[in-house]
């Protein structure tokens, strides 16, 4: 079921009227069910997975408290770590791994016969699986109590509203919410109304309609000019941004209806003004989840400069290679692994430089914005290009061919209002930088017909200008 769908504007009410109406000892259950349910609405087969990964990670979890030894309690962390990477793997993984060992045995002229399957990869596996990954991870190492009820863990593992992309809801977060009874809250109401409208608008009016054009130019680079590409990839950055970040307001606000509060997955990530400053407002879910469960075991930043540099690197490799079984990610994650280098060792000396050249700080910060835009703009050619030929071709002649004119679309119209909305969202997010808007986490207050105005807006700009039926960039993650 997707959140921008008819379907979804019928069965989130229906939820929340029986959810508040029930009495608090069915409600687990009930949320449950209905979490299923939006799941099936894809392929009703595949819940057996979450049902499979739910039961793998909570048996391991209460074997875990059982075990009488560190030997036995760790044996089935690590079988309950295996079993669930490898489902991600075989899913997920396999046919990548191998066509890439075919190619290599095909290089090395040695035959190569293990057949190629088709899978069709369930959405939100990756979600899912480091969900349950980071409960019982953070069970052995005694962050957190054991869950003994089967259908709260279950709900922990498949609450509807971050079921298939997020955010990554840690245990120790997300648990304790499901013990307390919520009341129908009238703040609450319209806090997760007003943020879903403006989830529903970054996706279906501003997400949708930059894809029409990227959808229309990255396809087919070869017949585009460098600065047609350009203008994809502009679009491209923005219409990935609205449409994650879309859906996460969308699933924020969902749960703060329902009286549960899930963590901040994106902070204006484009004013960010360094590449881990990016980091820490763009998916914020999955840094964190990387860093916690990956970077910080593999020694942080407490080892030598080379060893810490090989973190970085393998931990954004690793995540690249999280995002899809592409080598295109791959390199999408060793480019913000370099760039994140490259700030550490070089940053220190262009500070240094600017304050010798007695730089205004309003004049450094918006280089650094830019900078750091730029950076990332590069790296999502290579996220979104099919193939890695394809991203250099599109790299190079965004370097080399500057030719006019500029492929204006099959429609010049729907490309300018999609460049116009890009401008209104960069007008929105400028304003929210500086605290002056109240939309996402801001808490500044704006004049009540102020406000209204903004929603009635947004509400004439879905009816007017909305595309519907588009899946979310991020379920195929």
């Amino acid at each position: 079921m997707l959140f921008n769908s008819f379907q979804y504007l019928l069965f989130f009410p229906i939820v929340c009227l029986l959810y508040f109406a029930a009495p608090f000892r069915w409600r687990t259950a009930f949320l449950l069910l209905a979490s299923y349910y939006f799941y099936m609405c894809w392929r009703w087969e595949y819940v057996a997975l979450i049902i499979v990964q739910t039961e793998i990670n909570f048996l391991c979890g209460l074997q875990m408290v059982k075990a009488r030894t560190p030997r036995a309690k760790k044996g089935f962390l690590v079988a309950g770590v295996v079993m669930t990477l490898a489902i991600l793997f075989f899913f997920k993984y396999y046919n990548f791994a191998n066509e890439s060992l075919r190619s290599l045995f095909a290089f090395l002229q040695a035959p190569y016969h293990v057949p190629r399957l088709d899978i069709l990869l369930p959405i939100g596996v990756s979600f899912h699986t480091f969900q349950t990954l980071s409960y019982i991870i953070d069970l052995y190492r005694g962050k957190i109590p054991v869950e003994r009820s089967f259908a709260k863990f279950a709900l922990y593992v498949s609450f509807f509203p971050l079921l298939v992309a997020g955010p990554i809801e840690r245990a120790n977060r997300l648990l304790p919410q499901l013990e307390r009874e919520n009341h129908f809250d009238v703040a609450r109401l319209s806090s997760g109304l007003k943020l879903m409208l403006w989830g529903f608008f970054k996706k279906v009016v501003i997400a949708d309609r930059l894809a029409e054009y990227v959808n229309q130019i990255y396809p087919h680079a070869a017949d585009h000019s460098g600065l047609t590409l350009l203008l994809a990839t502009y679009c491209f950055a923005f219409q990935i941004y609205c449409d994650f970040s879309g859906y996460t307001d969308i699933a924020i606000g969902s749960a703060r209806v329902l009286g549960y509060d899930l963590m901040q997955n994106f902070n204006l990530p484009y004013l960010a003004r360094s590449i881990s400053d990016f980091w820490q407002r763009w998916h914020i879910s999955l840094s964190t989840w990387f860093r916690d469960y990956v970077y910080i075991p593999m020694g942080g930043s407490r080892v030598s400069s080379a060893r810490w540099a090989f973190n970085i690197v393998a931990v954004f490799a690793v995540s690249g290679l999280w995002h899809g079984a592409n080598w295109t990610f791959v390199i999408w994650g060793l480019l913000h692994g370099g760039y994140y280098l490259l700030e550490k060792f070089v940053g220190p000396y262009a500070g240094r430089l600017c304050a010798l050249c007695r730089v205004p700080e309003r004049l450094k910060a918006g280089l650094q914005i830019l900078i750091t835009f730029h950076l990332v703009l590069l790296a999502w050619v290579f996220f979104r290009a099919a193939s890695l030929q394809d991203a250099l071709l599109i790299v190079s002649r965004i370097c080399t061919d500057l030719s006019l004119p500029i492929y204006p679309g099959f429609s010049s119209v729907s490309t300018m209002l999609g460049i116009g909305l890009i401008l209104v969202l960069i007008a929105v997010q400028m304003l929210q930088y500086r605290n002056r808007l109240p939309l996402y986490f801001s808490r500044v207050g704006v004049p009540i017909a102020v406000r209204w105005c903004g929603y009635l807006v947004m509400l004439l700009g879905i009816s007017m200008f909305g595309k519907s039926g588009n899946d979310f960039i991020y379920f195929q993650f």
